[in-house]
């Protein structure tokens, strides 16, 4: 017998000895996850052989020390999963309250009617996230002037938007589409 078959062996009896123990304790800790885990184990405990103590009740306190690190780590991870998925949860919910396509589309106009230096700026930042550094690499100009672009544009839309909401608009009813000319609310 070979030095791995005798290590396949011993390996193999202490899975067959310890296994059903090990797949217990994952499976209160991780649930339907216990199994994976106790792959995980059997794959760390085969490349580790080695450090193996030979006495059982050693080796079975070796393996429990390795299974109690895996289930420590499966629960972070499943707590980082959670938390992540539920920031997920509240974009989606964020996003998914979609403006009113009239209003929308008189946003659009009024940004159109910006300069355009001003409103590629402007849309840089707030529709694909931008910040003003990043616009000042991708145009080739300083954030300095980026800055300087984004005030003017939030400034001419803001007064744009106050003369929607005075009602100052065509027709009077104070809507945002009614701040563009040429465009029916309706």
């Amino acid at each position: 017998m070979t030095s791995r078959d005798r290590h396949e062996a011993r390996f193999t009896g202490l899975m067959k000895a310890v296994g059903p123990d090990l797949l217990r304790y994952f499976e209160r800790r991780a649930g339907p996850d216990g199994a994976d885990l106790l792959t995980e184990l059997m794959v760390i405990a085969w490349r580790k052989h080695r450090r193996i103590p030979d006495e059982p009740v050693a080796a079975r306190m070796w393996l429990y020390g390795i299974a109690r690190n895996l289930a420590r780590n499966s629960l972070r991870g499943t707590i980082r999963r959670d938390r992540a998925g539920e920031a997920l949860r509240v974009l989606a919910e964020r996003t998914s309250q979609q403006p009113d396509p009239v209003e929308a589309i008189a946003v659009r106009d009024l940004i159109d009617r910006l300069d355009p230096d001003l409103a590629e700026v402007l849309t840089l930042v707030h529709w694909d996230g931008f910040s003003q550094a990043e616009i000042g690499r991708l145009l080739g100009i300083p954030a300095s002037t980026v800055r300087g672009r984004y005030q003017r544009a939030k400034a001419a839309l803001r007064a744009d938007l106050l003369t929607a909401a005075d009602g100052d608009g065509p027709g009077g009813r104070g809507s945002i589409a009614e701040a563009v000319p040429g465009r029916d609310a309706s």
